[in-house]
């Protein structure tokens, strides 16, 4: 059979299986809609965190960008990889004790404020919209390619599957979902990297040829030879500062992201998120670092396809072909030599390569078999459908719970606020399919703007309030809001509005700035403003102390609530 034949069998299968784990899943009260009952084994919720994290931009885009940027990409390994181990030693056990639903939850409560839950939800809402837009974007990529559908038609076709396992069983159906998703996704993964890596090097460990064979010297040299900077060449495409802020940006910005902080309230208990954290670590840790050996071996072989060949060779690739039908691969013979050369001069290049094609044409351009072709086309898809349910989940529960239920109407009915829920994945799915289809930039650029965003809003209150039993309401909102616009402006500013970077600092690398700038202003402020209640001054005590229970919130008074 063919790669798309291939595709079309493995995609429905998988979407089958999706739909079967949704339907058994299916609950009836709100504790199994938004924390999955509180009762996911470690195991797990490991493997549907590292589902969760591993989002179209791991999967499908990180080795891409990887591939273009050389050592500057690793950015990316040192960002997410070391943000998940801040969020998993610094936050997870005591946000999994405090025990609440949400991150708004979280943070409403434990600054005794209503505005700055409302804050908190307008936050989780625009780092959601923002990362879900990438995730929506690689579904319509796969479904474009091995599906021979136009990318709008593949964002509205995952919107319908992701909304059925999502409004049916809630987080309790998105776990399981995503538990099935990081086999489907891992598979994929390591089926072409391991074929690769035997073909080009001879040893099957992608991690060892990688870093023991001669494919990264034999790469460098094909760079220079073409003018671009070795691929091992330190700052080449960005800049030092740059690249520093860049990676605490997305450090940082891990440890805050509401879709994966919320993992951490669905199990049993304090010692269950702990272990589902190094199990979740273990599971990522497999991808992350087989990444950078295929996205050099992508390099190599799409250079090696590509450059110098006719236009008549070009033609008699079918990969090629499909792919420049999606208009993600473009050639232009500029100079009419009947060749296509691959230059570091945007003016004298002719041949245009989308960074989230890499990943998902490495496979056909090394000339495996169309089961493994069709395979990492599924799996693409589980890892954008996996996070995309997570986030949509988050916008759900930030309305429904945090707004409707703790602000609105207080005395709903379980039944009402479980159709709240459900009506607000609803609606999240068609925004995030809007945006999906009018995304504003490539997947991993996306999902790295989501992270500046949740550095610059979330992580400073979430560290001060579970370490800093000083920090106030006041100092908290204050902070929230001074990083939010401040981030959002700059980006805004510097990808449509035409401003250059401050300082050589990309948009996505300005959430450090972000963050910063809300730790000295919730610092500051808390300080210059009257402490918080004694009850929640006892209540953060509390939280530290593994062998108590947190301080009931029912204790503290009303009036202490603005």
């Amino acid at each position: 059979m063919s790669a798309e034949a291939w595709t079309t069998v493995l995609v429905i299968l998988s979407f089958i299986l999706y739909i079967y784990i949704g339907w058994r899943s299916r609950v009836r009260d709100t504790k199994g809609f938004f924390v999955a009952d509180q009762g996911v084994p470690a195991l797990a919720n490991g493997a549907a965190t590292a589902a969760d994290w591993m989002s179209a931009a791991s999967f499908i885009s990180m080795a891409g960008i990887i591939s273009f940027l050389g050592y500057d990409g690793s950015i990316y390994l040192m960002g997410w990889t070391g943000g998940y181990v801040l969020l998993a030693l610094l936050l997870a056990p005591y946000l999994r004790k405090f025990g609440k639903y949400t991150v708004p939850d979280f943070v409403g409560d434990r600054y005794y404020s209503g505005t700055a839950r409302l804050v908190a939800v307008i936050a989780a809402i625009f780092v959601s919209l923002t990362y879900v837009a990438g995730q929506m974007r690689g579904v319509g990529i796969v479904f474009s390619r091995f599906l021979q559908v136009d990318i709008n038609t593949g964002v509205v076709i995952g919107m319908v599957i992701v909304a059925f396992f999502a409004i049916l069983g809630g987080m309790k159906g998105i776990t399981w979902t995503q538990v099935a998703q990081y086999g489907v996704l891992i598979v994929a993964y390591l089926i072409p990297a391991i074929a690769i890596s035997l073909l080009l090097t001879g040893n099957p460990i992608p991690q060892l040829s990688f870093t023991f064979s001669d494919i990264v010297s034999r790469l460098n040299g094909i760079q220079t030879d073409l003018g671009f900077q070795a691929y091992t060449q330190p700052f080449a495409n960005k800049p030092m500062i740059d690249v520093l802020f860049f990676t605490i940006a997305l450090m940082v910005g891990t440890a805050g992201l509401p879709h994966i902080i919320v993992r951490f309230y669905t199990v049993p208990d304090v010692k269950a998120a702990r272990r589902s954290a190094g199990w979740a670590l273990l599971f990522i840790a497999i991808l992350y670092t087989t990444a950078p050996a295929l996205a050099a071996f992508a390099r190599y072989n799409l250079i090696d396809s590509l450059h110098n060949k006719t236009v008549e060779q070009v033609q008699q690739l079918d990969w090629a072909k499909k792919w420049e039908n999606t208009k993600l691969l473009a050639f232009d013979d500029k100079n009419g030599d009947g060749r296509f050369q691959l230059t570091p001069d945007k003016a004298s290049n002719e041949i245009t390569i989308d960074r989230d094609i890499v990943v998902l044409a490495t496979p056909e351009v090394a000339k495996l078999a169309p089961w493994v072709i069709a395979l990492v086309a599924a799996g693409g898809l589980a890892a954008a459908l996996s996070t995309a349910s997570g986030l949509l989940l988050v916008i759900s529960s930030a309305i429904a719970h945090d707004v409707y239920y703790r602000m609105i109407n207080p005395h709903a009915s379980e039944a009402r606020r479980l159709f709240v829920g459900r009506v607000m994945v609803g609606i999240a799915i068609v925004v995030a399919g809007y945006f999906g289809i009018n995304p504003p930039g490539f997947v991993a650029e996306v999902v790295a703007l989501a992270f500046g965003l949740a550095a610059s809003s979330f992580f400073p209150v979430i560290i001060l309030g579970v370490f800093d039993k000083r920090t106030n309401r006041e100092g908290a909102i204050a902070g929230m809001i001074l990083g939010l616009v401040v981030t959002t402006f700059y980006v805004f500013a510097v990808k449509f509005g035409g401003m250059a970077p401050w300082f050589g600092i990309s948009a996505e690398g300005f959430g450090t700035v972000g963050m910063m700038l809300n730790f000295l202003v919730t610092f500051i402020v808390s300080r210059l403003t009257p402490p918080p209640p004694a009850e929640i001054q006892r209540l953060v005590d509390d939280l530290r102390t593994p062998e108590h229970a947190p301080v009931a919130l029912s204790d503290i008074g009303e009036e202490q609530l603005d």
